[in-house]
């Protein structure tokens, strides 16, 4: 039978663990977070091998769906709820926004969604694709968001929560360092090997700067992080490191001054991602005080 995988419960369990009896008019409660399709319930990610039908999309569309197919389902629909946090009102409709806005920037932790089907007000239903084949639904859309991951990544057993992690912290219903053990390793790793380069190359200095809430300028920085551009310009930088690792360097001022090529200090600046911004900060400033 179609069964609900772990790591999906996993999802369902954070969402529900700061969503429901939340503050606000009306918290998601456990009926409106589900992962299996009732009895009746044939084809799409809702249903496991046992259930999809000839020419399923939700297997025949990619080879990440054909390989990954198994007794999961590899999909998960979210309720409508208006809860209240850091000032504001958040609701089913805000939600699905933000998570589609991050699918459409290739935010790393979004690479396994497959589909985000939601409404933006209540009355139109629309489809984001990764893989561009559609773009609306049906009208129960209305009142629930369909989030499908590809089922390789089901298969896997890959974490799905870290994008729901970033949304909660965003509204302020999750602390920023509840960061999971590959974040933290993540965060270990960025800091030892900028600050190696400190006080030798640029990248190291502006890296220093920025966790002291100065410019390249050594003026205190104000305003909000572009979290956004944070991410982007990450990726960016990673991209350069992984095209450099192929060339064959004869000293260490070549590798700088290749890592460097491009990138500006607006762009070093912004590559921190939103979900270690902070504690990079706190970090770095403790260990300069010492």
């Amino acid at each position: 039978m179609t069964r609900a995988p772990a790591n999906l419960l996993a999802l369902r369990s954070l969402l529900l663990t700061h969503l429901d009896n939340a503050p606000g008019p009306d918290d998601l409660d456990p009926a409106e977070v589900g992962i299996v399709g009732d009895p009746a319930h044939r084809g799409g990610y809702h249903c496991g091998s046992d259930r999809v039908v000839a020419g399923d999309y939700s297997v025949v569309e990619s080879p990440r769906d054909r390989t990954g197919l198994t007794l999961d389902a590899a999909a998960l629909d979210v309720g409508q709820f208006e809860v209240r946090s850091g000032g504001r009102t958040h609701t089913m409709a805000s939600f699905s926004l933000w998570c589609v806005a991050q699918c459409a920037a290739n935010a790393a932790d979004t690479r396994d969604i497959r589909e985000i089907i939601y409404s933006p007000d209540g009355s139109t239903v629309k489809r984001w694709d990764r893989l561009g084949k559609r773009s609306t639904g049906d009208s129960s859309h209305r009142w629930h968001t369909h989030f499908s991951f590809f089922r390789d990544a089901i298969k896997a057993g890959r974490d799905q929560r870290p994008l729901f992690r970033r949304y909660l912290s965003s509204i302020g219903l999750l602390e920023d360092d509840d960061m999971t053990p590959e974040e933290h390793n993540w965060l270990a790793t960025v800091h030892k090997n900028l600050t190696v380069l400190d006080g030798r190359y640029p990248i190291g200095q502006i890296y220093t700067r920025m966790a002291e809430g100065r410019d390249d300028t050594g003026a205190p920085v104000t305003g909000n992080w572009n979290l956004q551009a944070m991410t982007k310009q990450l990726t960016a930088l990673q991209t350069t490191l992984n095209a450099l690792m192929g060339k064959d360097f004869t000293d260490e001022a070549a590798i700088i001054e290749g890592v460097l090529t491009g990138l500006t200090p607006e762009d070093i600046a912004a590559a921190i991602p939103p979900t270690i911004a902070k504690q990079v900060a706190d970090e770095l400033s403790r260990r300069l005080v010492a």
